[in-house]
């Protein structure tokens, strides 16, 4: 199994050596790892584990096709995007091909769609104002949150002490939620009051 081998490289490196010679293999080394993520974050959205494995197995092709165009840095969090777009697309195919004898089940799951939307759009506007902050804070609020990371392991990755760690991890989420707040209560275009 290629995941055993090389346990030992994170994904960055995995990355950086893809994005240096352009083998395929090294992308997916990385999909083998996150599989077991994939599977259980479709069937969250889909309800049906054959939808959530089919779902899988076009995530890989999307993942394979994209992953050229863009220098992606944290694997985990852009694949889980990639997985949560997929199937809130395939929610909305799927209310729009439902018939009209099946009108019941789609008002109930209409209302579950709405919900899934409204977190979409908070996950879309946290994801922008993550982009807002400063390398600091943003470096140490994706390390500790999106990749689980101890502060120690921050600390030994990014070369900050575990006390600017603690710093940066604190101010940054206090940024961040000012930054949603703002986002989120500021109607496009206009400038807050």
């Amino acid at each position: 199994m290629k995941l055993n081998k090389y346990q030992h490289i994170n994904d960055e490196a995995l990355l950086q050596e893809f994005y240096a010679d352009g083998n395929t293999e090294w992308i997916g080394i990385l999909l083998e790892r996150y599989t077991i993520l994939l599977l259980g974050t479709c069937m969250k959205y889909l309800k049906n584990q054959e939808a959530a494995k089919d779902a899988v197995q076009q995530i890989f092709l999307k993942v394979m096709t994209e992953m050229p165009k863009y220098k992606v840095q944290y694997f985990k969090s852009w694949i889980y995007m990639i997985a949560r777009n997929y199937c809130l697309m395939q929610l909305r195919d799927k209310k729009i091909t439902y018939t009209l004898q099946e009108e019941a089940p789609l008002l109930e799951a209409e209302g579950n769609l709405a919900e899934l939307l409204e977190k979409e759009k908070l996950l879309q506007c946290i994801e922008n104002a993550l982009d807002d902050l400063n390398e600091e804070q943003k470096k140490c609020i994706t390390l500790f949150y999106l990749e689980k990371k101890s502060y120690r392991t921050i600390a030994a990755i990014t070369g900050y002490s575990i006390l600017q760690v603690k710093s940066h991890i604190q101010n940054g989420k206090r940024n961040l939620k000012l930054l949603v707040e703002k986002k989120q209560h500021t109607p496009s275009g206009k400038q807050p009051e």
